[in-house]
């Protein structure tokens, strides 16, 4: 398949630009399975996760947290310059992207500054042709916290704020490494995991810390010369052992957003349960560990719809986005949310 088969046209009103009032406020557009390769739309809201979960089913989620990852600085010329961790590779060390008018040379400095005033040095090593390398005076995280903004995604056209550093985290998130939340999660309160688990619904967790690169746009028509973005991901032996015991029991698992399909998939096929994965799904992809999959609606050409459109069927997706734009639905992290479960045939 092409580029060019996973566009729509997506009125701008219906990317959320806020949260609703409640995680559980919003809606949920169902996939129900019709024979092996259709499916039919049922328009839900989201509280009704209760009647689509059953017992002895697994909900799988994504513990990571939301780092404050934007960094405003200046070049040693003047410059201003904004940095976008990728990916933290090391206690002092991280990957980035970098918004300038030129980008500043190996070896060179930029000052990094907050409202406060402070100030510390980041000096450029290196360059892997997509991202940056740079060296931090002292922990990454450390200094994060201090001197980092909330990197909300690109489509959110507010500066962010203190409803934003509440609600752009899951209330599940605990592992700091990520630079975009694992958005389907963000529809759960602890309430809605009482009941859940109080329903016979068991509850994993797997981390996969979302870079930047998730809104990277694919630019190759031909989606066999994309390069994928790399992620770190880990799964506890606990969450392991959860799956097999779901599977011999006849239960589903249900992946909570596509980052942790993604978690789950790519340790299916290498065995690994710690490390870095670059697994681009698209249509034609044999799914190994997850059936049902809960996760929010995906920008046009983006490698999120291609998953989404590998697991459910491509005319489905087609069909279940236009259906969501006619009701209008809202899009995007701070929008509703699909129910999908894997059809026997998932070409089509």
């Amino acid at each position: 398949m092409q580029l060019s088969d996973f566009n729509y046209e997506l009125p701008p009103d219906l990317i959320a630009q806020h949260p609703l009032a409640n995680r559980t406020d919003s809606r949920l557009l169902e996939l129900r399975p019709e024979g092996s390769k259709r499916a039919q739309l049922v328009d839900r809201q989201f509280r009704e996760i209760l009647d689509l979960a059953r017992p002895g089913d697994l909900l799988v989620f994504n513990d990571t947290k939301v780092i404050p990852a934007r960094l405003h600085g200046k070049k040693e010329t003047g410059g201003i310059v904004e940095l976008l961790i990728e990916r933290i590779s090391g206690e002092q060390q991280a990957w980035v992207q970098i918004r300038a008018s030129k980008v500043p040379k190996t070896g060179s400095i930029v000052q990094i500054h907050n409202a406060a005033g402070e100030t510390f040095s980041v000096e450029m090593i290196g360059y892997d042709g997509r991202f940056y390398e740079v060296r931090f005076p002292e922990n990454v995280f450390s200094l994060l916290e201090r001197f980092g903004e909330l990197p909300l995604p690109p489509y959110i056209e507010h500066q962010p704020d203190g409803e934003d550093a509440q609600r752009y985290q899951t209330v599940i998130a605990k592992n700091p490494g990520a630079v975009a939340a694992p958005t389907a999660g963000l529809h759960f309160d602890k309430a809605i995991l009482e009941k859940l688990n109080a329903l016979g619904v068991q509850q994993a967790t797997v981390t996969l810390h979302v870079g930047a690169g998730t809104f990277t746009p694919v630019r190759e028509e031909d989606l066999s010369k994309h390069k994928m973005h790399y992620e770190w991901f880990s799964i506890p032996e606990a969450t392991l052992k959860a799956i097999e015991a779901t599977k011999l029991a006849g239960g589903r698992v249900i992946a909570v957003g596509t980052t942790s399909l993604r978690a789950l998939e790519s340790q299916a096929i290498s065995g690994q349960s710690t490390g870095e994965t670059n697994l681009f799904i698209t249509p034609g992809f044999q799914f190994k560990t997850v059936d049902c999959l809960l996760t929010n609606f995906h920008l046009p050409k983006s490698t999120l719809l291609m998953l989404v459109s590998a697991f459910a069927g491509v005319e489905n997706i087609r069909a279940a986005y236009q259906h969501a734009i006619d009701q209008r639905y809202r899009f995007f992290s701070y929008g509703d949310a699909m129910f999908l479960c894997r059809l026997e045939n998932t070409k089509l």
